[in-house]
């Protein structure tokens, strides 16, 4: 994957929310949200205070980036948080091999940069890791 400072400098579009939804209408109460590069975790950190505030009363999230500077902030960020429901855990690791380790208890929602290269491995290995993949159309990392 590409390099995180420079993907990261903008926030990723809003998304999250509507999937969110869809799945508080189908009567859900707990959710598993990853970040398959999670940059400094302002995404993942996002989605999951919306998700409590639909009304989500167990939220695990799950974050991993290649780059060990990104995952300190994002640690530091989800130290930050108090709310008991809200579990936040940031790994720095390679985000293919996370999808691919998601696949066995695939995630509710996975938050994917988009690619050109590759595209086709990289959707298929998304859909995987989790039920529902909100691509992120603002990022194009190399991926290979």
């Amino acid at each position: 994957m590409g390099s995180a400072g420079a993907r990261r400098a903008k926030p990723r579009r809003e998304g999250p929310p509507r999937k969110l939804k869809g799945l508080r209408k189908r009567g859900r109460r707990a959710i598993r949200i990853v970040d398959a590069d999670c940059g400094a975790g302002e995404l993942l950190i996002q989605a999951v205070r919306r998700a409590r505030a639909m009304g989500f009363v167990a939220i695990e999230g799950r974050g991993i980036d290649a780059d060990p500077r990104l995952i300190a902030s994002a640690r530091r960020a989800a130290a930050r948080q108090s709310d008991p429901a809200i579990g936040l855990v940031f790994e720095q690791g390679d985000p293919d091999e996370a999808m691919r380790a998601e696949a066995e208890y695939p995630a509710d929602l996975l938050l994917c940069p988009a690619s050109d290269t590759g595209a086709r491995e990289l959707k298929a290995l998304a859909r995987t890791a989790a039920d529902t993949v909100l691509w992120d159309r603002t990022a194009k990392p190399e991926h290979g």
